[in-house]
């Protein structure tokens, strides 16, 4: 065997060996291309999960907002339309007159004055439109009379000197009243909830 054949024979082992190191190589990095592809693509599909998880929060976020806004107007709405209701109530029952209101007016004073059966001197107080009806119905009092005004839709407030009790018999107080004791129905039929 000559010197060149054995150069010749380890340059082919060398050649061969080269080979498969470079066909080594190239099945990694193929390897190491598929491998970072498909974590390229789980990052992608994660960011992509993600994004939808933080669109469908914040549309769920505006919906809830929308809807809290929403109810917010709805409860302004009914609080004003049942403040109207009341303003207007309370107009008509200042306007009542007449014989409707001496009866109304005189069933609040015999409802207070059983709180001053012992009393020497009552005051009464009412509203200043009502001064001279009070004066009539005060003349059927023994001990009572009319002390002044007060701001009222009618009725009376009255009041012993030798007494700390004070009776609140106003139209306004009755009002108050059947109000709070029947909000919920007047809710219910002004907006139709049952």
């Amino acid at each position: 065997m000559s010197l060149d054949t054995v150069v010749e024979d380890i340059r082919d082992e060398a050649r061969a060996r080269a080979e498969e190191i470079r066909a080594d190589g190239e099945a990694r990095a193929e390897e190491i291309v598929a491998e970072a592809e498909d974590d390229a693509q789980d990052i992608v599909a994660e960011a992509e999960r993600e994004v939808e998880q933080q669109i469908e929060q914040e549309r769920e976020q505006k919906l809830s907002s929308a809807k809290l806004e929403a109810k917010q107007q709805r409860l302004e709405a009914r609080r004003e339309t049942l403040q109207d209701v009341r303003e207007r109530v309370e107009a008509a029952v200042a306007d009542i007159d007449g014989e409707k209101r001496e009866e109304l007016t005189r069933a609040l004073l015999d409802a207070a004055a059983t709180e001053f059966e012992d009393a020497d001197t009552v005051h009464v107080y009412g509203r200043a439109d009502d001064q001279e009806l009070l004066g009539d119905i005060v003349a059927d009092y023994d001990g009572f009379e009319v002390a002044g005004e007060t701001e009222c839709l009618g009725g009376v407030v009255v009041e012993a000197e030798a007494s700390r009790v004070r009776v609140n018999n106003t139209f306004d107080s009755v009002l108050e009243e059947v109000w709070e004791e029947n909000l919920r129905e007047i809710s219910e039929e002004l907006f139709e909830e049952r």
